[in-house]
Order: C-alpha cells, then sequence, then structure tokens
C-alpha cells in the first residue's frame, strides 16, 4: 500500500486553497464546488429524517424511494427506461467510480482516459493498482477522446468520459458518444459515463449514455447541479448482471451512504429550483467567458459545467508559479493546469465561475490589473 500511496498525485490546487482560506478577501475561482443552496424541500427533508430518527443504515444499494425516484428522472428527463434495482447509491460519485474501477480494472486490465481530465480517476486507478492509460485530448480532437483512440488500444478494462467535461466544460457530440459506446462493447471494454454535470448545460442538450446501450454505466450525483455536494450522495446505473457485484463491493468498504442525505435526495428533483440553478450559472458562464476571452486564449468554448480552460501561454508556461503568485499578489484563487493532466496543462489554468457576479466582476479587474491590462 505504502508504494501505492506514493504514486497517487498530489493537487496543486489544495495547496492554493489551504492558503487562500487564510487570507481576507480572497475571490474563489479555484474549487468546483457551487455556492448556491439545495431547494427548501431537500433542507427540510434532511432535517425532518433526523428528527424522526431515520439515521440507521439502508441496504448497501440504496433507499429504495430514492432508487425509483432517480429511475423517474431517467424516465422524465432522457425517456429511457431504468429498472430501480439497477440504480444503486454511492457515497458521492467517488464512491461510485471506485466501486466501478474495482469491477473493471486491475494490473491487467486499465482504465482509458483523456489528458486533460478529473484527476481523482487516475488516482483511483492508482489505488487499485491499475496502470491508467492516458490518452491525449486536445485542440486538435476538440478535448475529445475518439473512437480511434479507443479502437486502437489494448489491454484495457474500462474507458470513462465526462460530458460536459472537467476542466473544459466541453460536451461531447451526439453520434461520438455513440460511437466511443459502439467501439468499446466491440473490444469488451467497459464504457463509463460521468455525467455529474448534466443539467449544467448551455449549448446543445447532454446526452446519457443509456440512451445507446443498457450495458453503458452511468455515474451521476447531488453534489453540482442539485447544490448538495456536503451530503455526499452520488448513484450508479449499472447493466443488471453487475449490481450483486457493486453491492458487495459497497457493503465491504461503504456498508451504505449517509441515510438522512438519502431521504433528503429525494426531494432534490425539484424542476423550478434546478432551473434557477441552470440559468444562474449560464449568466455567470456568459459574463466570464466573455470578459476574459480578450485576456486569455480559450479554444474550448465552455458549453457546460461551470469552468473555463484558458491558455497563458501569452504570460508565461509555468501555471503553478502564475496561480500562486495571483493568489498572494491579487487575492484571486485559480486552478492549475497540471492538476489534470501533463497535455499542455502547464500553461493553462481553470476558472469556476462559482461564485456571484460581482465577486467575478472583481476577479477579472483584479487578473487584468496583474497582469497590467
Amino acid at each position: 500500500m505504502g508504494r501505492l500511496i506514493e504514486r497517487i498525485t498530489p493537487f496543486v490546487v489544495m495547496d492554493i486553497l489551504s492558503r487562500a482560506r487564510r487570507m481576507p478577501g480572497v475571490i474563489h475561482m479555484e474549487v468546483g464546488e457551487p455556492d448556491l443552496p439545495p431547494s427548501d424541500r431537500v433542507r427540510e427533508a434532511y432535517m425532518k429524517a433526523v428528527r424522526d430518527g431515520r439515521f440507521f443504515y439502508t441496504p448497501a444499494t440504496g433507499l429504495t424511494e430514492l432508487r425509483e425516484r432517480i429511475a423517474d428522472y431517467y424516465r422524465r428527463r432522457y425517456k429511457v427506461s431504468v429498472h430501480p434495482q439497477r440504480v444503486i447509491i454511492t457515497p458521492g460519485t467517488s464512491g461510485a467510480f471506485l466501486v466501478a474501477l474495482s469491477m473493471f480494472t486491475d494490473r491487467d486490465r486499465r482504465l482509458l482516459l483523456p489528458d486533460p481530465s478529473y484527476p481523482c480517476y487516475r488516482n483511483l486507478a492508482y489505488f487499485l493498482d491499475s496502470e491508467p492509460l492516458v490518452i491525449p485530448a486536445g485542440r486538435e480532437t476538440d478535448y475529445e477522446i475518439t473512437p480511434e483512440a479507443v479502437r486502437e488500444t489494448e489491454g484495457v478494462g474500462a474507458v470513462i468520459v465526462s460530458s460536459p467535461s472537467n476542466p473544459t466544460g466541453r460536451l461531447y457530440r451526439r453520434e461520438t458518444l455513440r460511437e466511443l459506446i459502439t467501439v468499446s462493447e466491440q473490444k469488451g471494454v467497459h464504457f463509463i459515463s460521468d455525467e455529474i454535470y448534466h443539467g449544467l448545460v448551455y449549448e446543445g442538450k447532454e446526452e446519457t449514455a443509456l440512451r445507446f446501450s443498457d450495458d453503458a454505466v452511468v455515474i451521476n450525483g447531488f453534489s453540482k447541479y442539485f447544490c448538495m455536494p456536503g451530503f455526499r450522495v452520488g448513484w450508479m446505473i449499472l447493466p443488471g448482471q453487475l449490481v450483486r457485484k457493486a453491492e458487495i463491493v459497497i457493503q465491504n468498504i461503504f456498508i451504505a451512504a449517509n441515510t438522512p442525505a438519502q431521504y433528503a435526495a429525494v426531494e432534490a428533483f425539484d424542476e423550478g429550483h434546478l432551473e434557477g440553478v441552470r440559468k444562474t450559472f449560464r449568466e455567470r458562464r456568459d459574463f466570464l467567458y466573455s470578459a476574459l476571452k480578450g485576456v486569455f486564449e480559450i479554444d474550448a468554448v465552455p458549453e457546460g459545467a461551470f469552468y473555463i480552460w484558458a491558455d497563458i501561454s501569452r504570460y508565461t508556461g509555468d501555471a503553478a508559479g502564475f496561480c500562486r503568485r495571483l493568489l498572494e499578489e491579487k487575492a484571486v484563487a485559480v486552478t492549475p493546469g497540471m492538476d489534470f493532466g501533463s497535455n499542455e496543462t502547464a500553461h493553462h489554468i481553470r476558472f469556476a465561475y462559482t461564485r456571484g457576479l460581482s465577486e467575478l466582476e472583481e476577479g477579472v479587474r483584479r487578473i487584468r490589473e496583474f497582469l497590467g491590462l
């Protein structure tokens, strides 16, 4: 285990966040955590669960009512049929990814993922003693992993695609997603679709991987669109033959997800509240993209999530140093690109528009001042 831990990549952004929290007046654009609250229904349901003494373990697969609610959500939102028994509740999406990768990867079956991408993917693979196979996915591929990349690789147990993606906010094209799933299945590779930013889409329309195959593994949760990050409730939708395997893993590692939080999540599908969340983040996206596109090169126009991926090479090739200086000199916290991989990430930074417009405006003003613009 000691050798495995040494392979885990430390996040520069966590050092930046730690320092930023000790400083006054910082504009926080570093961490992908929504600042908006969940609906009143969610908060009341959580408190009611505690008051009513509903804080004992649920089944490892999750609260039946919540699994049924999620299945109904897929029927209404995506027009796909999902049996509630295929829905597994997990401690956040991190728990879901750990369960999925424990079933699909090992020393002989690698995880295929794009670079740049969410850093915990590769670190979870390391935890499982599997060597991730990283494929460059930059402007030349529109920040998408291509079907050809999947077709040409061997020794792969699973491929992960996030759409909209972190850190770019890009949305996979429908046909690309369909072909990726087809090629994966032809090669006997499990396709994992990270759909945590579904709902936060401002251009185009997101598609669930279940639209194209019941064998796809879908992972989502309540942290982003539903504004419930600290509740730590996620879900995964599995092919029926994998449900029991996942249940056994959960029984041994987690026992079950947080019980009051599961009751709260039942009330999270509040369409009026959620549309307000999407509208707020779209307004922030529109402002920040417009304000920054003349300051940095932004070739990945963000269609969803709440991130902007900016090329700072006209100023420096040292993203980590840039972020540290920006914090110390102007009290603006952003994330250096190398946290997301190595494909041209040393001269990229990620902005999270998870603060109100007035703070974003002040952040842009300080950045321009920092750059002498």
